[in-house]
């Protein structure tokens, strides 16, 4: 696979990822940080440092609607639930290890 495809490939990857995550809101990030060790704002982050080195002037907020599809106030209100006392302690154990 040349270079260019691959980035297409990676790209495409990405973007299916969104949708999943898009489609499936009831995927707290909190579930996603336990089993995986990231979010959507890990993604946010991660999206705006790599524009950011590309020159591209893009702030947190600005990354957090492009991967939450919405401003992140809103998505939160909506779809964002407390955290369970399981869910913190599973949290706090992950860190922990």
């Amino acid at each position: 696979m040349n270079q260019a495809t691959q980035q297409a490939v990676e790209a495409a990857a990405f973007r299916r990822l969104l949708e999943h995550l898009d489609e499936h809101k009831e995927v707290q990030n909190i579930d996603l940080m336990i089993l995986a060790d990231f979010c959507r704002n890990c993604l946010s982050k991660w999206y705006m440092a790599e524009a950011n080195k590309r020159g591209e002037e893009l702030d947190y907020e600005q990354a957090r609607e492009i991967i939450y599809k919405m401003p992140y106030a809103e998505w939160k209100e909506k779809y964002q639930l407390p955290a369970t006392e399981e869910q913190l302690a599973a949290m706090q154990a992950r860190q922990s290890s």
